[in-house]
């Protein structure tokens, strides 16, 4: 899985398609590389500094955790929320493993 680290790569990732949780909204759209690439982001509004941080590596372990899941020749984006700071992680992993497969099946309209 390679990591999405241009604001390019995740304007255009914003323009597909996506599917929110509580703890985090799910991003994707298509893409010319061979496998899949992650992006994390997470707003000032989440808190402070530390929480932010905190928040991205919960992300960053739950997608680890879903990496098989991930179709390859898509980007993905997670943007994360102040409730992934405060849920158990293996329902930050099953939202995750349960969002993956809505977001391919919805289409922008």
């Amino acid at each position: 899985m390679r990591r999405l680290r241009n604001r390019s790569e995740f304007l255009r990732v914003a323009r597909g398609s996506r599917v929110g949780r509580s703890a985090f909204s799910l991003q994707t759209n298509d893409s010319d590389a061979p496998e899949p690439g992650m992006g994390f982001t997470v707003t000032k509004q989440a808190g402070n500094s530390p929480e932010r941080n905190r928040i991205r590596r919960r992300l960053r372990a739950a997608a680890r955790a879903c990496a098989t899941q991930l179709v390859s020749q898509h980007d993905y984006v997670l943007v994360g929320r102040r409730d992934a700071l405060s849920i158990k992680f293996d329902r930050l992993v099953a939202d995750l493993a349960a969002a993956i497969p809505k977001v391919h099946a919805r289409k922008k309209n």
